[in-house]
């Protein structure tokens, strides 16, 4: 049963071998940790807008081997889809908080429909959300 649901900034300091969050991993059993599509589509949307820009073979390859890792990990991680409920409770969301970055209040979404904690750094645009709970795992505790 999935319990956490790590948002994009957390997978990149995962992938990135941050200790904290690495130790964080290592202490809860793999099949309860997952992440969002919202995650994948960032991910994959940052390396391609690394590949338009790359004119040179020299930036070409760097920015291949980097998303060959992505998709290779982000291969193993469970997702939590944007299904139906996200959607509704996105809406409300977006309602709720207008300023709010959209992808940031459709991870939140995917947080409150599956009823899971949200681990994330980014306190600032989720601590507010009702019902939402959070965690930072970026600190050494």
């Amino acid at each position: 049963m999935i319990r956490y649901l790590l948002d994009t900034d957390i997978v990149s300091l995962l992938q990135d071998g941050n200790a904290s969050v690495i130790a964080h991993v290592a202490s809860i059993p793999p099949e309860q940790v997952a992440t969002s599509i919202i995650t994948v589509e960032e991910q994959l949307s940052a390396w391609y807008t690394l590949l338009r820009k790359a004119r040179t073979t020299e930036q070409l390859v760097p920015v291949y081997e980097r998303m060959t890792r992505t998709v290779s990990f982000l291969g193993r991680v469970p997702l939590l889809s944007f299904t139906d409920e996200a959607a509704t409770a996105f809406d409300t969301l977006r309602q709720q908080f207008p300023r709010r970055g959209r992808m940031d209040l459709r991870i939140a979404a995917i947080a409150l429909t599956c009823r899971v904690t949200l681990v994330t750094r980014n306190l600032t645009d989720f601590s507010d959300i009702t019902g939402l709970t959070i965690e930072d795992w970026s600190q050494i505790v």
